[in-house]
């Protein structure tokens, strides 16, 4: 499969380590894409009239239809090719970036980082008005310059060809990256993956971090997020906000099984690579309140996000061919997904009620010794940068307001 990344010539500000490139898809990969899609075997409708079987077959095949016949990448790539983009090699591997530079002066440098099944398409609203607020109802004090990374293994970061690719070492290379950028103090940002590997830079790189803003806290205590995880008893002698967290959690904990599948045998889906309706189905599956906003979408009910808005994110890992390479990165993985990394610089949370669960404030409290904000959000869900952009970007100013000079 040919590669839609095309590189130019080496940037001037560091032509020895960081290239810029624009993304260009081959006009017979988009044929090839929509021939396959329209040649997609079905199976039968679901026997049940809930989401326990998985997607249903309505949602899939109206995804389908659309994806098929309507959907126009060129307009995405366009999109894309408005921001600046680089590749840098970090580590052995080459690593893609959008580094946009704010206008004002005094910006605070932040990366941001995606999860799964997420990629540098679910921060594509928040760039602008992150790194020139005055033009989106901010000041100039709000302004960051922005470096949002494609994870290894996602969209145009390279593939690792060998084992050692977790979220620590992922870490580690954003720091470099950083670095290399002329940023040696900075702010970072996650959710997903993301919270877990902006958690852990700023656990194990502390003296780099200026602070950290998660949308998923890292602030389960171990003991409630063990019985979640076991599916144990309500503990006792917890708070109502309490209860609620671990009541979710445990849901959560019920309902990823593709985690538990991408954990173990990533290389197994194949057939990821060779269907786009197959990978879809796997990817928007991702969570119950996912699953049904993106029902909703195909059903006409946008709720934040168009049916572009869903496909441009498949559509990149399709013509990627990183569907396999990126679900290795729960087979890297040795950390858990919600108990505390050791953060001792600033933190800002903002907790959003679509979330796998709500973090109650004294848990947050507990995990981050240095919280410098917390609030709960009135809409949003897992990946807010990508749903609710405009609620998202006045979190992030609000959260690092204090740390301004």
């Amino acid at each position: 499969m040919e590669s839609p990344v095309q590189t130019v010539d080496l940037s001037k500000e560091a032509a020895e380590t960081i290239r810029s490139f624009r993304i260009s898809a081959p006009q017979t990969q988009l044929d090839d894409l929509r021939s396959r899609i329209r040649a997609t075997i079905f199976p039968e409708k679901e026997t049940v009239g809930d989401f326990s079987q998985g997607m249903p077959l309505d949602t899939i095949q109206s995804l389908a239809k659309y994806w098929g016949n309507e959907y126009d990448w060129r307009k995405i790539e366009a999109k894309l090719n408005s921001f600046p983009h680089f590749v840098t090699e970090i580590d052995g591997l080459d690593i893609h970036f959008i580094h946009v530079k704010s206008p004002h002066a005094n910006a605070l440098p932040i990366i941001i980082t995606h999860g799964w099944p997420a990629s540098i398409m679910h921060s594509l609203n928040i760039i602008r008005p992150l790194t020139n607020p005055t033009q989106f109802g901010g000041k100039a004090s709000d302004a960051f310059d922005l470096v949002i990374p494609s994870l290894p293994g996602f969209g145009f970061s390279g593939k690792p060809t060998m084992e050692g690719w977790g979220p620590d070492r992922i870490g580690r290379a954003w720091v470099m990256l950083m670095k290399r950028l002329g940023y040696d103090k900075f702010l970072a940002q996650g959710g997903d993956w993301g919270a877990i590997i902006t958690e852990i830079m700023a656990a194990e790189c502390a003296d780099n971090l200026l602070g950290i803003h998660t949308n998923m806290p890292n602030a389960v205590p171990a003991e409630i997020d063990a019985a979640a995880f076991s599916g144990a008893p309500l503990p006792t002698n917890l708070a109502h906000d309490e209860n609620e967290a671990y009541e979710r959690l445990r849901f959560t904990y019920k309902n990823v099984n593709y985690a538990f599948y991408m954990g173990s045998r990533p290389q197994t889906l194949v057939g990821l690579a060779d269907s786009p309706v197959g990978m879809a189905s796997f990817m928007i599956d991702f969570d119950p309140r996912g699953r049904q906003l993106i029902a909703q979408v195909f059903a006409g009910i946008p709720h934040g996000l168009s049916r572009d808005d869903i496909l441009d994110n498949l559509t990149l890992f399709w013509l990627t061919n990183t569907a396999v390479s990126s679900a290795r990165i729960y087979w890297e993985n040795k950390f858990s997904f919600f108990v505390p990394k050791g953060v001792t610089v600033p933190v800002g949370v903002s907790v959003f009620p679509d979330e796998h669960f709500q973090t109650p404030k004294k848990w947050a409290e507990m995990a981050y010794p240095n919280l410098i904000y917390y609030r709960k959000v009135e809409k949003g869900g897992h990946f807010p940068s990508w749903e609710q952009p405009g609620v998202f970007v006045a979190e992030l100013r609000a959260a690092f307001r204090s740390l301004r000079k």
